[in-house]
């Protein structure tokens, strides 16, 4: 697994939202983020900066770039 998908599913469990609330609020379908969680599914531009707006966290923090943010 990558960076940004343990990142991903780290962000998601610690603030007890379900894959398919994560998808609403950021505009992509449940399975999109299953397999962006399990790093089947590469993140483009744009879902990634709408969920580092969600986590109100930054897109080198959810890249693995920075280990906080």
């Amino acid at each position: 697994m990558n960076k940004f998908a343990e990142r991903l599913r780290e962000l998601r469990e610690s603030v007890v939202m379900t894959q398919k609330q994560l998808g609403k609020a950021a505009g992509i379908s449940e399975r999109t983020v299953s397999y962006l969680e399990s790093g089947k599914r590469e993140c483009c531009f744009d879902v990634l900066i709408k969920l580092a707006d969600c986590f109100d966290v930054s897109v080198d923090y959810l890249l693995g770039r920075r280990d906080f943010d």
